[in-house]
C-alpha cells in the first residue's frame, strides 16, 4: 500500500512539474541592428514584462533582427511573437499593398506605437553632399534587404524615378555595420529611417566629419501628401556634431505588433507591463522621453488593435 501510495504521489509530482513547464511562456519580440532604437524598444518591454515573470509566467527575448519587414514576416510565419516595424510597412502588410503586394497579412494586429523615425541621411563633409540630389554619381549604403528603411528608400527612389543604378555603388549593409563604413571612406552617406538620438548616428558623426542632409522637395511633398502614414520631420539643429542648424526631413512611426494568433492573455500582460510602468519605460532611452499613452495607442497604427491591447486600454478607460 506505501509503495501505491509513494508511485501515486510520485506521478502527482510530475504532473504538476509538466503542467508547470507547460504554462510557462516564452515570446520573442523582433526588433532591429543593436545600435538602432528598435533594438532599445524591444530590450525595453522584455525588461518590464520578465520583472513580472513570477506573477504571469511569461519570458520574453528581443534578439537583434533585420528589421520591420523581416519581424512582419516572422510573426506571420509564427517564428516571433511580436516585434517593431515601421508604420507605413505595417500598413502596407495588412492592406498586401508595395512590397506585401499578393501577400496580404490579415492576421496582423497593432498593440501600441513608440517614437517618430525620420528618414535620415548621413553624408561624410568631403563628399559633396548638401541635398539628396547630390547623392546621385556616390557610395551609398541604402540599407539592408529585410530592414524598413530600405523599403522606404526604395520607395523615394521610385518617387524620384531613380533607381539604384544611379548610384556608383549602392551597399546594403546592416545599420550597426554603416557608420563603420562612413568612417572608413567605404561610402559617402548612409540612409537610416530611426528615431533620435540615434548610437549608430551619433558613431558616425563623431568618428568622422560628417553632417545630416535635408531630405525635402517636389517629390517628397508628393510623397507625403498621398500616404496618410507619412509625415513631415524635423531633426533638432545640435544633437549631432557637424549639424548646428534643423534638418527638414519626412519619416514615420515606429509600431509595435503582433498577429491575431498570439493569446490574448499574453499580449494583454505586455501591455500591462509597459504602460503600468510607463515612467520607467520613458526613461529607457531618449527617444521615449515625450512619448504620451494616447499617441501611442492610436498614431500610426493602420491594422486592427490586438484583443488583448484593447482590453487593457478599455480597463484604463482610454477607449
Amino acid at each position: 500500500m506505501k509503495s501505491l501510495l509513494r508511485t501515486f504521489a510520485a506521478g502527482v509530482l510530475a504532473l504538476s512539474a509538466q503542467t508547470a513547464v507547460a504554462e510557462e511562456t516564452f515570446i520573442t519580440i523582433g526588433t532591429g541592428g543593436q545600435t538602432g532604437v528598435y533594438y532599445v524598444v524591444g530590450q525595453s518591454i522584455c525588461r518590464l514584462v520578465n520583472r513580472g515573470s513570477a506573477e504571469h509566467n511569461i519570458k520574453c527575448t528581443a534578439p537583434s533582427t533585420g528589421g520591420s519587414i523581416d519581424n512582419i514576416n516572422a510573426i506571420k510565419n509564427g517564428d516571433r511573437q511580436m516585434g517593431v516595424a515601421q508604420s507605413d510597412w505595417q500598413f502596407h502588410a495588412y492592406n498586401g499593398s508595395s512590397k506585401f503586394e499578393g501577400e496580404k497579412f490579415d492576421k496582423l494586429r497593432a498593440v501600441f506605437s513608440v517614437h517618430g523615425e525620420p528618414f535620415t541621411v548621413v553624408a561624410r563633409s568631403d563628399a559633396g553632399i548638401d541635398s539628396f540630389d547630390d547623392l546621385k554619381g556616390k557610395r551609398v549604403n541604402i540599407g539592408n534587404p529585410g530592414s524598413g528603411q530600405r523599403a522606404t528608400m526604395d520607395v523615394v527612389l521610385e518617387k524620384k524615378g531613380w533607381t539604384i543604378d544611379d548610384f556608383s555603388l549602392a551597399s546594403e549593409l546592416k545599420a550597426a555595420e554603416q557608420a563603420g563604413a562612413l568612417g572608413d571612406n567605404k561610402i559617402d552617406a548612409m540612409i537610416y529611417t530611426v528615431g533620435h538620438p540615434a548610437g549608430a548616428i551619433q558613431e558616425a558623426t563623431t568618428t568622422t566629419d560628417a553632417k545630416l542632409i535635408p531630405v525635402e522637395g517636389e517629390a517628397i511633398d508628393k510623397l507625403v501628401s498621398e500616404n496618410p502614414y507619412y509625415a513631415k520631420a524635423t531633426i533638432p539643429g545640435g544633437m549631432y556634431k557637424g549639424t548646428d542648424s534643423d534638418v527638414s526631413t519626412f519619416g514615420v512611426k515606429a509600431t509595435f505588433v503582433s498577429s491575431e494568433d498570439v493569446p490574448e492573455e499574453v499580449i494583454y500582460q505586455v501591455v500591462k507591463a509597459v504602460f503600468d510602468n510607463f515612467d520607467r519605460f520613458k526613461k529607457l532611452h531618449p527617444a521615449f522621453e515625450n512619448l504620451t499613452e494616447e499617441q501611442m495607442i492610436k498614431d500610426g497604427l493602420s491594422a486592427p488593435l490586438h484583443a488583448g491591447a484593447e482590453r487593457y486600454y478599455k480597463e484604463r478607460g482610454w477607449m
